[in-house]
């Protein structure tokens, strides 16, 4: 009996019936073996030991293998076909070599590009060793990636509060996102206009453009106002026309190659709105049924059986018409591409996509990839283009006019598509004018004129970056591979350092922070170039030409150097650096011409950005005289946030005369009463809108805490709020629910004292012995999270997060500021200060918090990994703080 390993065990069933009795087919489902998210795992002075950590689920599926292999005369590897597919071999053969299961059984890789008959019973006549320079190169990428993210991301949170990780491709990724936004923001539009006519000839309409005025051929920014424009509106209304040159040329159209990984997950994006993820889920699926061959790929290249099937298939469906007298043959031309592996294609040309139309995505994907790669082997499409031009006569300007037009002579590929084949053009290419069709033209004949056209333009700022656009810009410029383009774009998102907005990928503040760092103090490891090269010398590693240690030891030489410059930086050279290289989106230019980085507050201090515990924000440099502050994403607009529809002035507060702000913040629209250091803010509670907000209902709101009246019998105040839970009634640290938001500015005593008595038979949320959070007193907006201040079972305390922070007893609840509750925080260490265990028991005696803080939870390192990498001895302690694995 023969051991087959795969990947995936919905391929199991398939490759089991293809193979016989004599295999028994069993997955590793991916990888079973990674890096520990912690220090120590890659260790750079044992000359780069890799320590691999194998997790519970994997550590069972390896037994079941094992015990499997006890029983088999040979190991079959049919892991898949690329890096990552001959990784997972070389990880699950170490594994059972380490537990000496192998032994002297013969060992086998296999590999195939498609789940068929054919493709399988070829590649078990064909076995081979491992790929090791393959496997070298795997191994020097995820030790690249590795120390990067672990020695870099320490670096963020240090420097950048709020900041969450870097990667060695997220970063440069991140970077064309930020980059491509501050081309955006620098742009400025400029007036143009068009002008052209018109005209009829022969009873059929046709438009011409301005192709020359005196001689001198104009551009399109040539007519810039519209008096220019209309000058040569009103010249063509008075003169004739002429027809002096007519130019007709046949040209053909080439049909597009077949798919890689890359331009599926843009086709797929543009055409389909499907993310690069979710097609890698669609694909994934259609190579385990057997409908397309390997979908992780940047080759373009078709295997000869795939051809010559395509071939047949066009002269079934279409006519011998339609085929080439040679089959078309394609090359890769992006950088690192694996010319070992075949393009995403059907691997049964003659399936039809209607048999898949019981699952709509499945059918939809794989109606693009047929179309694809049945056009690729097609005939051109044949076109005839007519360039017509036209002379204006007895005008005071001497004017021309050029019609383009096209007429398709042989529809060649574009009959698969539907004779005008707009479904084959590039979506985001512009339509070109000579997409129309032109009358019969022909030199002397005079057009008469419908109507002159003159329209104003502005040019327009580059667009964002789509997720298609974005893999597109990744590969031309050579940075990740085609397996990782997807998971890097969801990292970005995640990490909410990007977010998809009218499928655009926008950077958001944090993100933008991040990048202006690291351009400022990692220069070198965030370029384009950089990054590229290093990509070229893992491609070259494969090739079995570089050593992959010898890489990695000149680029860790450089790399930790440049990261112990760095730690020693002041924070104060850090916000000057950042404070330049943003000052076009923090301070943009004011339309009055003053100054963008003066302090509204107090008039004389210049804002800048500055760095809390929990993120960045813009602050007075007058401070502490003035305390102002911004969130950063209200700096780049102005003072007010974009989100909310219908931001803006209220109205004003008829006792002190201040104007009440409706605002839109991270955690929802807000009131505000006037500007400042700290003006009084409010939360819009649960089933308000913005829309529906009045001067009257915000004062309300900026009201609160309202006071009830005194408790008959304790004579303490009861006072009505809205907090995190909702309305509630307050008295002597106690809380009780409102039903209604509305109850909180109507409660009487009466309905209060009857209400806290319900509270203390037991019918309650909050308050003593009620088991939950306590409701809020008071609150501040702030960029780190929203402040709170309670009243909890110890006494009053401010909130941010999991910090819990008591109050002074000689601070009133009430009387807390902003200023006071963040050095209360951030004196109790941040979050993770603060977290307590949750094993602690009823009974146990709270420890005294700084053996608390001291107490640590360690793990066991990773057994040793025996393998012809040397993987590592024993990794060092972890890190506090554990860290994201990067992209």
């Amino acid at each position: 009996m023969k051991l087959v390993i795969v990947e995936s065990p919905n391929k199991i069933k398939t490759i089991s019936g293809y193979l016989g009795k004599d295999y028994e087919v069993l997955a590793s489902f991916g990888h079973v073996r990674d890096l520990p998210a912690k220090d120590g795992s890659v260790l750079p002075d044992e000359d780069f030991a890799m320590s691999w950590e194998v997790d519970a689920a994997s550590k069972k599926r390896l037994n079941d293998i094992g015990n499997a292999l006890k029983n088999a005369d040979e190991l079959i590897l049919a892991t898949d076909p690329d890096r990552e597919g001959e990784a997972i071999s070389w990880h699950v053969l170490d594994v059972l070599r380490q537990k000496k299961l192998v032994k002297d059984k013969p060992v086998r890789r296999v590999v195939f590009n498609a789940i068929t008959r054919d493709a399988i019973t070829e590649a078990m006549r064909n076995p081979r060793d491992i790929d090791e320079p393959l496997v070298d190169a795997y191994l020097a990428r995820r030790a690249l990636d590795y120390l990067v993210g672990f020695t870099l991301s320490p670096v963020l949170w240090r420097k950048l509060p709020g900041s969450r990780s870097a990667g060695r491709v997220q970063s440069v990724a991140l970077r064309v996102v930020c980059d491509r936004e501050s081309e955006i923001e620098r742009f400025r539009p400029q007036e143009y206009w068009s002008v052209g006519a018109r005209l009829n000839e022969k009873g059929r309409s046709f438009e011409a453009r301005l192709y020359s005025v005196d001689g001198k051929r104009t551009d399109k920014l040539d007519v810039g106002t519209g008096s220019e424009a209309e000058a040569l509106k009103a010249a063509i209304e008075a003169g004739t026309f002429s027809v002096t040159a007519v130019d007709k040329k046949p040209t053909k159209r080439n049909p597009y190659a077949p798919f890689s990984t890359s331009s599926l997950q843009q086709d797929a994006s543009s055409r389909l709105g499907f993310a690069p993820a979710r097609t890698m889920q669609i694909a994934q699926r259609l190579y385990e049924d057997g409908i397309i061959t390997y979908m992780r790929t940047d080759a373009v290249q078709m295997a000869p059986e795939g051809i010559e099937q395509a071939r047949r298939a066009i002269v079934k469906n279409f006519g011998a018409d339609y085929l080439p007298e040679k089959a078309r043959i394609y090359s890769t031309k992006a950088k690192n591409a694996q010319e070992a592996h075949e393009a995403i294609r059907p691997t049964d040309m003659f399936r039809h996509p209607d048999t898949l139309r019981g699952d709509p995505d499945k059918h939809r994907l794989y109606e693009l990839i047929w179309k694809r790669t049945l056009a690729s082997q097609m005939r051109s499409a044949e076109i005839e283009r007519t360039t017509a031009d036209i002379s204006v006569f007895a005008t005071s300007r001497d004017i021309a006019l050029r019609a383009v037009g096209s007429v398709v002579t042989f529809p060649g590929f574009l009959a698969l598509y539907g004779v005008e084949a707009k479904e084959d053009r590039d979506p985001n290419a512009e339509e070109d004018e000579d997409s129309r069709e032109l009358p019969p033209l022909n030199v002397g004949d005079r057009p008469k004129l419908e109507q002159a056209l003159i329209e104003q333009h502005f040019t327009q700022p580059p667009p964002r970056y789509s997720e298609a656009s974005l893999i597109k810009k990744m590969e031309e410029i050579g940075i990740g591979r085609p397996s990782t383009y997807a998971a890097t774009i969801s990292v970005l998102q995640d990490r909410n350092y990007v977010r998809l907005e009218k499928r655009m990928l926008i950077p958001e503040d944090r993100g933008r922070i991040v990048t202006a760092f690291l351009e400022s103090f990692f220069t070198r490891y965030v370029e384009y170039g950089f990054t590229a090269a290093l990509e070229e010398q893992l491609d070259l590693i494969s090739d079995g030409k570089l050593a992959w240690k010898d890489v990695l030891r000149d680029f860790w030489k450089d790399f930790q150097g440049h990261v112990e410059e760095i730690k020693d930086l002041r924070v104060s050279e850090v916000l000057d650096a950042l404070n330049e290289m943003l000052a076009d989106h923090i301070f943009p230019a004011k339309a009055d011409g003053s100054d963008p980085r003066r302090c509204p507050n107090c008039g004389e201090g210049q804002l800048s950005l500055k760095l809390g515990k929990f993120g960045a924000f813009i602050g007075c440099s007058n401070y502490p005289e003035c305390r102002y502050t911004m969130q950063l994403s209200d700096a780049a607009t102005g003072g007010a946030s974009e989100a909310g529809a219908g931001d803006g002035i209220i109205g004003t507060d008829p006792e002190s005369g201040l104007e009440v702000a409706l605002k839109s913040g991270r955690f929802g629209p807000y009131v505000q009463l006037g500007e400042g250091a700290e003006p009084k803010r409010s939360s819009l509670p649960k089933g308000w809108t913005p829309d529906s907000l009045t001067l009257e209902k915000a004062l309300q709101l900026l009201s609160l805490p309202r006071p009830v009246g005194n408790h008959p019998e304790t004579g303490k105040p009861i006072s009505a709020g809205i907090g995190r839970y909702g309305p509630f009634i307050l008295h002597d640290g106690t809380y009780a629910n409102l039903p209604e938001v509305e109850e909180v500015f109507t409660v009487g005593l009466n309905r209060a004292v009857d209400l806290l008595a319900q509270k203390a038979a037991g019918g309650g949320r909050f308050g003593r012995g009620g088991g939950g959070t306590p409701a809020a007193i008071k609150t501040f907006e702030h960029d780190g999270g929203t402040i709170s201040v309670r009243a909890g079972r110890y006494g009053p305390y401010v909130n941010q997060g999991k910090v819990n922070a008591t109050l002074p007893k000689e601070v009133k609840p009430e009387d807390v500021t902003i200023e006071q509750a963040l050095e209360l925080i951030a004196a109790k260490g941040g979050a993770s200060g603060t977290r307590k265990s949750s094993s602690r028991s009823a009974g146990a005696k709270k420890a005294p918090a700084k053996k608390a803080a001291a107490k640590k939870t360690t793990t066991k390192p990773a057994a040793k990994a025996k393998s012809t990498a040397k993987t590592a001895t024993k990794p060092k302690p972890a890190a506090k703080t554990k860290a994201e694995t990067p992209a």
